[in-house]
Parts: structure tokens; sequence; C-alpha cells
């Protein structure tokens, strides 16, 4: 009924000069993209009402957004650099078509590549920031999205900053078989070289983080947090079941539950994400 009485919020009128008569011009439509199903509760959600945050006002699901949305919501405005695109992927199994779709996926998303890094400040403390963006073939890490990775780490241990990544992945990516997976351990190296150092290292977990990301730099933060119903795991339920033959709780992948058996510090909504971060920043000392 609510759809009904707020008719002039959610209908709009179409012209159609195909039909005759006194209401030809006046054919109501409700437009597809008008409305998001939310992927926790299942609840058909208004777009607007979920705001720039895209948070559902239900169950306080995260929806999923871009990297830059997610920068706008995060750092400071006009500070972030991007770096590292210079690294291009050079399609080591000559897999069918992957070019074509790295090109298409690139044009659709406005992305280098799967994870967006560089430099940026956070209520005006200095950080070298990772952005992971499912859109782009579901932030699979592939030989770039890890060089990419390392560089940053390693600049970030050259210049004494903390670093922040958010995480999303489908996993390792397939195009690049057993090249991807090498990934893992050397984003690690990079990552206890920068622990090595006393700095700072933050990850944050988003719908969805899985596979060889989570088995490798997504778990290896100082501290681990992440949004609200995101789901993170290593392999998929069926292969676990099938795996272990037993049956597992429905939410066992949710952040609720990895917080309540220890597997990360804590859940922050994206609407206090940013506060979160520069609190954390500073109270392990910043940049050196």
């Amino acid at each position: 009924m609510a759809l009904f009485s707020k008719k002039d919020k959610y209908i709009r009128i179409t012209p159609n000069n195909s039909l005759k008569g006194p209401s030809s011009n006046n054919i109501p439509e409700v437009p597809d993209e008008l409305f998001a199903k939310c992927p926790a509760c299942k609840h058909l959600i208004y777009q607007k009402d979920l705001g720039l945050a895209k948070i559902c006002p239900e169950c306080s699901y995260n929806f999923r957004i871009s990297a830059q949305e997610r920068l706008v919501l995060t750092v400071d405005e006009g500070s972030f650099q991007e770096l590292f695109t210079e690294i291009d992927t050079k399609d080591p199994l000559h897999f069918p078509a992957y070019k074509e779709k790295l090109r298409k996926t690139r044009q659709e998303t406005g992305l280098h590549e799967a994870v967006l890094t560089g430099k940026a400040r956070v209520k005006g403390q200095p950080i070298a920031l990772a952005i992971m963006d499912s859109r782009f073939i579901m932030a699979s890490m592939g030989t770039v999205v890890g060089e990419k990775i390392t560089a940053l780490f390693e600049l970030a241990t050259k210049k004494g900053l903390p670093l922040i990544i958010f995480t999303a992945s489908g996993g390792a990516r397939m195009q690049e078989g057993t090249l991807s997976l090498m990934q893992m351990a050397k984003v690690s190296a990079a990552v206890k070289k920068h622990s090595n150092a006393g700095l700072f290292y933050l990850t944050i977990l988003t719908d969805p983080t899985t596979g060889g990301v989570t088995a490798s730099f997504a778990m290896q933060g100082d501290i681990i947090i992440a949004e609200p119903q995101s789901l993170v795991g290593f392999a998929g339920r069926r292969v676990i079941e099938t795996t272990v033959r037993e049956n597992l709780p429905e939410d066992f992948q949710k952040a609720e539950f990895l917080l309540a058996h220890g597997f990360i510090d804590t859940i922050v909504k994206r609407t206090d994400m940013r506060d979160t971060i520069a609190y954390l920043v500073a109270f392990h000392g910043g940049s050196r």
C-alpha cells in the first residue's frame, strides 16, 4: 500500500502516442532502477532511501559500492593520489577472450584493475590505501592485483605510512592459473616487512571477501574490521560441507558469526568507518 500512497515519489508518467483515447499520454511506469532488493534481509528498498552510504534501513546490510564511491566516503576530499597504473596484465596463459574481457571491464568501471591503490589522507592523517572493487571480474586476484598491493606495501614501508585495505574478492583469477595463487605468498611477504618496520596495517572486509584473498592478506591485518552482514570465507558452502560431511550453520560465513568466534576484531557500519580509521591510525602512531 505504501507504494500507491506515495505514487508521486515512486511512479513516473511516460508519454505513449501509440494508444488512442484520452489517457494515451498518461501511462504509469515504475522504473526498474527505482528499487533495490537487500541481499541480506530480502526487503525491497527505494534506492534513495539507501543514502550515499547505501545501507539497508531494515537490517543495516552495507550494499556493494564502487571503489570511487568508497573514496568519497573515506578519504579527505582531493587527497587521493592513484599509484601503479602503469602495471599491465600480460595474459600469461593466453586465455580465450581474456584481453577483451579486461578491456570491456576497464571501460565499464573506469578502473585500471580490480584494486585501486594510492596515497591519501583521512582526517589529515597520511595513509597508503587499497580498495578492491567487485565490479572488476569479481575483484579476482591476478598478477596485477598482487603486484599493485605488493608495491603499495613496499612504498608504505619506505615512507613510514600506515596501510589500509578494503578487501572484496571472489578468489584467485582463473584466467591466470597458478600465477594468481603465487600472489598470496608475494603480498604476505610484503605485509611481514611492513610489520617488521613497526607500521600499522588495517584490513576492512567487505561483501564478499573469499578465496585466496581471505587466505592471505585480508586476515593479516593488525586489526581486522568487517562491514555488517559481509560474506567472508575461503571455500563455498557446498565445497566445505562435501569435504567435512557436515551441515553448517546458515550464517557461518557472515561477519557477525566470525566476530562471535574470534576471527575478526569488530564490525563497523560504513557511516562510521571514516572516524574509526582515523582513530585507529592515530592510536597506532600514524605515519613515521
